[in-house]
């Protein structure tokens, strides 16, 4: 397998590829291909890249996919700067600690409050199913929220990390109904207008949800 990335590394058109949805996965892979392969791709964002004991992932996003993803950044940071919600959005910042062997590209993430090296919310919207697990890379990184866009629905996973043997399937996450960094976001009405295609009558609903509350 580690051929296959290393022909992947030296691949002069990788930054061609112009497919609408490509998985490419491998395992053994060490640290430093990790970082050559980081380095080989630079500010490329078409690419989300993911990295977990030696197991490495590498997803070109389909248009859907990118439609769901900015459909839901848009209404949470419209959210957030209605309800003057102190954040910082930090979009597909790659996030990686190697003592941890992980890193990371959400689709998108937050900091709430003050702004941080590790965010608090990472928002993922997954189409296909791969290899490693989301809630294993970001208990690893720290980060406190993770929503997952999965089948039509979004699931919320905190991070106990005061009980996180209680948590162990989840890798210490709890999964739940509503948001601990949001209390106030009504996560039903947030699902229901990520599926209307007009941005702004997808804002507007919104809007008009969360002021009817």
């Amino acid at each position: 397998m580690v051929n296959s990335l290393q022909e992947l590394i030296n691949e002069p058109e990788l930054t061609q590829i112009d497919d609408p949805e490509e998985r490419f996965t491998t395992s053994e892979v060490s640290w430093n291909q990790y970082e050559a392969l980081l380095v080989k791709l630079g500010d490329n964002s078409h690419y989300r890249i993911t990295y977990l004991d030696g197991v490495l992932e590498i997803v070109s996003p389909s248009l859907r996919h990118e439609k769901l993803k900015k459909r839901l950044a848009t209404l949470i940071e419209f959210y957030l700067i209605k309800n003057r919600i102190k954040h910082t959005p930090m979009g597909s910042t790659r996030v990686k600690k190697q003592l941890k062997k992980v890193g990371a590209e959400p689709d998108e993430c937050y900091c709430i409050g003050e702004e941080k090296d590790i965010p608090d919310l990472a928002v993922e919207v997954i189409l296909t199913s791969g290899s490693i697990d989301k809630l294993d890379i970001y208990r690893r990184l720290g980060v406190t929220e993770v929503w997952l866009w999965k089948t039509n629905r979004l699931k919320l996973y905190h991070l106990r990390e005061e009980t996180p043997s209680v948590f162990e399937d989840t890798y210490g996450y709890e999964q739940t109904v509503t948001s601990e960094l949001l209390p106030g976001l009504d996560i039903a009405l947030l699902e229901q207008c990520v599926f209307i295609s007009d941005q702004i009558e997808a804002i507007d609903a919104f809007e008009q949800g969360f002021n009817a509350e």
